[in-house]
């Protein structure tokens, strides 16, 4: 190690080498530089992405010192950056007729491998690379390891992968955070969770894990723990505007609409104003009541963002809200050009047309809906409860004996049809049908009475259920 009067003296020569080096750019005669210094000038230009200079130091380098070839190594390193993948790898065979291959030159040809989309080819140089580096550089190759197999969509290798990565050190915020997205990719969220719960046990300070844990537990809609994790997350690091942001989600999905406000606010007090965080503002304060104030976060929203179409959908919300329909289905219709595929916004369209009567643009809507989104049971419930509502009660029965159910929608159709059976008299069928779905889940069967709060006063239905 060099001690500070070292440390200066270097740092005054390589600077004149430095200026030497771009003095010859510009034609001058400069003399000798040795090879240590020649490696130093183009380490600075590589790190400072000049790769231009770098390369042009690199070739004065193979001049004057044929015999080294960490300058070949170094050029090839400098034009692989530019995208001359194949000269490079070119310059890298030439020094490993040469030289035994070094951890640096495997990590050079991996990654202009990765350059090449050919992962699977990376990958074998990276696990090279590994076998001879330095163990203060093996969680940084993990790393770039678990991004190749990633990109090969194997992630439950790269999560083996990233999990040396966080032997080796366990503070690599990256790995932490790539771990999570490949969880997400293979929808094991309770794995994630167990994961972090490991790592947070090791390193409670971790301000990353907790916010991730958080956002597992969001995955699962478990909106308590979600909370208690991200609020784990701001004690340790108070200015982490992300966790407010995921806060105020939290709280809104919870209901708790000035909770999720105050943290959104102070997500942008750290952030600045969002376009994202001032269109859920305006979503609370709908849900409160306070169209005004909505109506204004909405616009504010949309000035940061004028194509975002919750921010245009919630203006279409409050307008019918305060009984002007025709204007907010105006406003729907413009969130939906702007999101087609969104079968929410059809739903709520749908609701608009059926306020105002509009029968048949309400039932396409509702169609499109469930076209869009076939799983979401809201809208199945809505849209037969349209065709109650209009007395096409047989129209509803065929839709329901004909509809493709999706797997978590078995239950909930079948309770639909419990209601539909009964209204047409045939009760024995819609009392076979209960029994069926009170043996599959009971406590599930219960939203009968929230969806059909009327068959609670049909004695027979009732005793069905054990309490």
């Amino acid at each position: 190690m060099f001690n500070d009067e070292e440390d200066e003296y270097y740092e005054g020569n390589f600077n004149e080498d430095l200026e030497r080096f771009e003095k010859s750019l510009k034609g001058e005669t400069v003399g000798f530089i040795d090879s240590d210094r020649l490696e130093a000038i183009i380490d600075h230009y590589l790190i400072n992405s000049q790769y231009h200079k770098a390369n042009l130091c690199a070739e004065r380098g193979m001049q004057h010192f044929p015999y080294n070839m960490l300058f070949k190594l170094r050029k090839a390193q400098a034009i692989s950056a530019t995208g001359q993948l194949k000269e490079a790898l070119n310059l890298l065979a030439q020094v490993e007729k040469i030289e035994l291959p070094t951890c640096e030159f495997l990590l050079t040809k991996a990654s202009i491998f990765s350059q090449l989309r050919d992962s699977k080819t990376a990958i074998k140089f990276f696990q090279e690379a590994l076998k001879v580096s330095e163990p203060e550089d093996k969680d940084e190759i993990f790393l770039d390891l678990a991004m190749e197999f990633e990109n090969l969509s194997e992630y439950n290798q790269a999560i083996e992968v990233l999990h040396d990565a966080i032997k080796y050190n366990p503070n690599n915020e990256a790995a932490i955070y790539e771990i999570a997205f490949c969880y997400d990719q293979i929808n094991e969220y309770e794995k994630a969770i167990q994961c972090y719960s490991n790592f947070i046990d090791e390193n409670p300070y971790s301000f990353t894990a907790w916010y991730n844990l958080g956002n597992a537990y969001s995955k699962l809609e478990d909106w308590d723990q979600a909370i208690w994790a991200y609020e784990f997350c701001v004690a340790i690091n108070e200015e982490f505007s992300p966790a407010y942001f995921n806060l105020g989600n939290a709280f809104l999905s919870q209901d708790k609409f000035q909770l999720s406000i105050d943290h959104f606010e102070k997500c942008m007090e750290l952030d600045g104003e969002d376009g994202l965080a001032l269109c859920y503002v305006g979503e609370c304060h709908e849900q409160l009541g306070n169209y005004d104030l909505a109506r204004h976060y909405y616009h504010r929203s949309i000035e940061f963002f004028p194509e975002l179409p919750e921010a245009w959908l919630g203006l279409g919300i409050v307008s019918d809200l305060e009984g002007k329909t025709n204007e907010g289905i105006i406003l729907i219709q413009k969130a939906i050009n702007l999101d087609p595929t969104n079968g929410s916004f059809y739903h709520v369209l749908a609701g608009a047309f059926e306020k105002i009567e509009e029968w048949a643009n309400a039932e396409n809507a509702y169609l499109l809906a469930m076209e869009l989104d076939p799983n979401n049971e809201e809208i199945v419930c809505d849209y037969i409860e349209f065709l109650i509502d209009l007395e096409r009660i047989l129209d509803a029965k065929y839709f329901m004996e004909n509809m493709e159910i999706p797997e978590n929608l078995i239950l909930i159709t079948d309770l639909i049809k419990v209601n539909l059976y009964w209204i047409l008299n045939r009760k024995q069928e819609a009392i076979n049908l209960l029994i069926n779905c009170i043996i599959e889940d009971e406590e599930k069967s219960k939203e009968l009475f929230t969806l059909y709060p009327n068959l609670k006063n049909e004695q027979k239905i009732v005793d069905l259920f054990s309490n």
